[in-house]
């Protein structure tokens, strides 16, 4: 009877560690968007669909260019590390360019989202490569996402 127990409140256990909740619906901010040669800065969003599923839209601007992305992420939990969580996804950018071809560009991205418990902001990075689709441009794998959010519930 007493292993009984125990596997039933082990179970109790994991399945509500499994069906934990984000602690926020949405969230609005500031990101970089760091490519080798252009470091892009402006307003970055998201939003949670469901616990695992995430759209996210960002626009930057950099001297003579503007970057328009939007990503889709799966995010998943890091066991035993509270409100850290690992993400990947991938989404389409266009960086349009003053008095030059705009530059179409796949975007694959895995990263970390942090969230601590009872603060209202939310701090992510991630290595976002670009795989160039138009024949303007370049494939760039070093380049990399950052954004210090505001945490909407």
């Amino acid at each position: 009877m007493k292993k009984v127990c125990i596997v039933f409140t082990l179970t109790i256990l994991f399945t509500s560690i499994g069906s934990a909740q984000t602690s926020y619906r949405a969230a609005l901010g500031l990101g970089v968007d760091a490519y080798d040669e252009a470091t892009f800065f402006g307003a970055t969003g998201k939003y949670f669909f469901s616990d695992h599923h995430v759209g996210q839209a960002d626009v930057g601007f950099e001297d003579g260019g503007t970057i328009l992305t939007f990503l889709y992420s799966y995010h998943k939990q890091i066991v035993g590390a509270r409100g850290l969580r690992w993400y990947g996804g991938v989404g389409p950018s266009i960086i349009l360019v003053d008095d030059f071809d705009n530059i179409f560009s796949l975007r694959p991205h895995l990263g970390l989202d942090f969230k601590p418990n009872g603060v209202p902001f939310v701090v992510n990075f991630d290595w976002r490569p670009a795989i160039a689709l138009s024949e303007t441009g370049d494939t760039e794998a070093a380049a990399f996402g950052f954004g210090l959010q505001f945490a909407i519930k």
